[in-house]
């Protein structure tokens, strides 16, 4: 997953923060798992962007936890 991130990283040069760069590469991972749909992230592409400073978030925040044991 994270082998993919100098794609984004290195190529655009854009000023996302470490918490934008991997939400970007999960997206991107779940995408390819068949867990979301594309539809679903194109719709979400044409939100209007979020003015302002990123909140920093609390530890923890990018943790998946499975119901499914």
């Amino acid at each position: 997953l994270f082998s993919h991130g100098h794609l984004i990283l290195t190529h655009v040069r854009s000023h996302l923060s470490a918490q934008s760069s991997c939400a970007l590469l999960c997206l991107g991972q779940w995408s390819e798992l068949g867990l979301i749909e594309s539809e679903d992230m194109i719709q979400v592409s044409k939100l209007p962007d979020v003015v302002g400073e990123d909140e920093a978030m609390d530890d923890g925040w990018d943790s998946i936890h499975s119901t499914a044991d």
